[in-house]
């Protein structure tokens, strides 16, 4: 499986011109020139204004407002394209002032698009759903509205009186004081230290420098002096960071119980329908499921030779392993791998290799990372900074798996549905990555790489779930105490993170003081609260999917395919729970959650038998 090293390149990062046309995206599939897109921000502009002449219209009938709805599709495939013509090109040059000017444009316009579409759900919910009923028994053409439309009146249960809803909007202008406060505090304001490494380096230990340090310092001393760097910088001032934090709740608890939530969750789950339950039993089993956890954990220990393990241990890699993995030789492996999904998916990713879908390659001024933007009216387009590793490997595949679903979605939906939670967006995404790691597994023929893949595959689900699972238990027990009154500081914080510490780790981790202080530095529990559970439950999903897919009953196998990619198909069409379900993953059910342990166990199996 050892490719071929990739050419060396030459110092620095290229210019884009000097990059082959052919590892480039071709946005001429969105719009064929600036002059077609011109046109088209000027149509997206006067159809916004035309649409304000639907206002009061609503209640007249079915064909008044299925016209409404039709319009408002319209509008919505335009402003896709003309949007996203100009981000794509923004992205992979964001010196371009030019670009960058026509972006802001379209943001302008999308604002208006907004304001002018805003009457549209309260006037609808002034008409009786039994009305809208019998029109949509009297209309195909109304009723594939069906689910928006019985989902916007389940919704209206927890909206306020006109008067209630301004007083929430006017409230709104306080809500992001907290978390904005805390990205100033972490970021703008934050003072991190420089230290010097053993190799004599200095360098400062931004919030992006630690996890570097953490995954390339051999050195214990090392990665030690970077933790307590970072954390002594955050310890500076924690009882800042508790305030905060308390009002990150305060503010979840207000919300909730001006809307009639029972509490934070119920509030955080119910605009998709997702049960309290699911979170609750991917805690409860994500806990009972530790020991493959903590049996990894021990392994690294024992391989890198510590007397002690902290958690600035876990990120170094087990063995030292440079190989370079070439994008043309990759692109081919990762078509090869969805064998699984039958050879129509294998020719759509083929499809999107050979036909410029993907920017590939860094370039001065290019935005950094990865996505796939999903450009309806068009196809998915891919932003990668490809770099030969074996991060960027999977990282495609990962975006692989997002833009085939995007495809499936945008082919079999209308636009209504065409898009999807992320409840259900890294299911793909991760599926795609696991199908990968085991073509790959079966390919390798030495030693250090199968190690290298399968440190790869247990490093993501000890990232991508367990640790989740712990920050989304840690911020469902912190909401708790504020909505049974009681009080929130940093001590008392400390106290449950290192409680939920010893249940997740076990004695495997040694002791650390500063350890407890996690919590402090985690941007989602801050920003984004209730979010992080997400990332768990699409592993969860995964898990159970390659359960199924991988089985030994050739009937039962081509069986869970087909509903996979009727998910894939699916977008937006239904609530995701109801859709994972038909998918045949239940995320109320324990055993969906155990899968997660069950695949861990399996794959610390191989590492220690690799490993001797």
């Amino acid at each position: 499986m050892t490719p071929p090293l990739a050419p060396t390149s030459p110092a620095g990062v290229p210019a884009r011109s000097d990059i082959d046309a052919q590892y480039t995206w071709d946005v001429s599939a969105i719009f064929p020139s600036w002059d077609a897109w011109e046109t088209g921000a000027a149509e997206l502009d006067a159809a916004i204004a035309r649409y304000r002449a639907h206002e009061g219209t609503l209640a007249q009938g079915a064909d008044r407002l299925l016209q409404a709805y039709r319009d408002a599709d319209t509008l919505g495939q335009l402003a896709y394209r003309v949007w996203y013509y100009a981000a794509l090109q923004y992205d992979q040059d964001q010196r371009d002032n030019a670009v960058n000017a026509r972006r802001q444009r379209v943001q302008l316009l999308i604002s208006k698009w907004r304001q002018a579409t805003s009457w549209f759900n309260p006037e609808l919910l002034r008409i009786p759903i039994e009305i809208i009923h019998a029109w949509m028994t009297a209309s195909a053409d109304l009723a594939l509205y069906r689910f928006a439309i019985e989902d916007l009146f389940r919704q209206q249960a927890h909206v306020l009186d006109a008067r209630g809803e301004q007083l929430m909007s006017l409230a709104g202008r306080l809500a992001t004081v907290p978390s904005d406060t805390y990205a100033a505090l972490s970021t703008a304001d934050a003072r991190f230290p420089t230290i010097t490494l053993s190799t004599g380096e200095s360098v400062q230990v931004s919030y992006g420098q630690y996890r570097r340090l953490l995954a390339t310092c051999r050195q214990q001393a090392d990665r030690r002096a970077a933790y307590e760097a970072l954390y002594d910088t955050y310890g500076a001032t924690l009882n800042t960071y508790a305030t905060l934090y308390n009002g990150v709740m305060q503010r979840e608890w207000f919300d909730a119980r001006a809307r009639g939530y029972a509490s934070t969750l119920d509030a955080a789950l119910f605009g998709n329908d997702i049960p309290i339950s699911v979170v609750e039993n991917l805690i409860h089993e994500s806990k009972a499921g530790v020991a493959p956890f903590r049996r990894y954990h021990a392994l690294r220990k024992r391989v890198l030779g510590l007397t002690e393990y902290h958690v600035f241990d876990a990120f170094v890699p087990l063995l030292e392993h440079d190989v370079k993995y070439p994008y043309d030789v990759v692109q081919d492996w990762i078509a090869d791998a969805m064998a699984p999904l039958g050879a129509d998916y294998q020719r759509r990713v083929r499809e999107a290799f050979a036909g410029r879908w993907i920017d590939v390659y860094e370039n001065q001024g290019k935005r950094s990372g990865a996505y796939s933007a999903p450009v309806y009216g068009a196809h998915p387009y891919m932003l990668m900074n490809y770099n030969d590793t074996l991060d960027a490997v999977f990282t495609t595949a990962h975006e692989m798996g997002h833009s085939i679903h995007t495809l499936l979605a945008h082919e079999t939906q209308p636009f209504v549905y065409a898009g999807y939670t992320i409840f259900v967006a890294e299911v793909p995404s991760t599926l795609s990555e696991a199908l990968l790691l085991d073509y790959m597994l079966a390919r390798a023929k030495t030693r250090e790489e199968r190690v290298v893949l399968l440190q790869h595959a247990i490093d993501g689900i000890v990232g991508t779930f367990y640790n989740q699972v712990l920050f989304a238990d840690f911020e469902l027990e912190a909401h708790r105490l504020v909505e049974r009154d009681q009080p929130v500081t940093a001590d008392g914080l400390n106290a449950l993170y290192a409680r939920l510490l010893d249940e997740y780790w076990g004695d495997v981790l040694s002791a650390n003081e500063r350890a407890k202080t996690t919590w402090a530095r985690i941007p989602h529990l801050f920003q984004s609260p209730y979010y992080v559970y997400q990332y768990a439950t699409c592993y969860a999903s995964t898990a159970k999917l390659m359960k199924e897919i991988g089985g030994a009953d050739p009937a039962a196998r081509d069986a869970a395919v087909a509903r996979y990619l009727d998910l894939l198909k699916a977008g937006g069409s239904d609530h995701p729970m109801r859709l994972l379900q038909r998918a045949g993953v239940d995320l109320s059910e324990p055993s969906t959650v155990r899968a997660v342990a069950d695949q861990l166990d399996g794959l610390v199996t191989k590492l220690e038998a690799e490993l001797g």
